[in-house]
Formats: C-alpha cells, sequence, structure tokens
C-alpha cells in the first residue's frame, strides 16, 4: 500500500469508481490507514471533503511526509 500512514500529504492522480469523486490533482493529509481485506486510507482533503481512498483502484502520490 506504498507504505502510507497518518500525516503523509498525498496528491490524487485518479478516482475511477466514486460517483462524487475528489477532483484529480488535489491534495490532502492522510489521517488513517486501514488493512486488510477492506484497506481505506481515509484523507482530510484541502478542498474541506473528507473521503477515503482505496488502495488498489484509486491513483495517488506521496507528496510530502513527516520523518
Amino acid at each position: 500500500m506504498k507504505n502510507v500512514k497518518a500525516g503523509d500529504r498525498i496528491r490524487l492522480l485518479n478516482m475511477p469508481n466514486d460517483p462524487d469523486p475528489i477532483p484529480v490533482g488535489s491534495e490532502g493529509m492522510v489521517v488513517d490507514v486501514t488493512d486488510g481485506p477492506l484497506a481505506q486510507i481515509t484523507v482530510d482533503w484541502d478542498n474541506g471533503r473528507t473521503l477515503a481512498l482505496i488502495p488498489g483502484v484509486d491513483v495517488f502520490e506521496i507528496i510530502g511526509r513527516d520523518e
């Protein structure tokens, strides 16, 4: 899952299966990551929305990380 962790800054590249997707190019902060068959990456997006990414479906890149 790209070793994503809470506190990472990400940029959305593609969200193909959501009926009300976050716009491509949007950035946000990862607030939670869950593993398992229902894995999700919960993101507080800079546009004010909160919407989870689905690993393996949604495409994103890590653009910053708290070390």
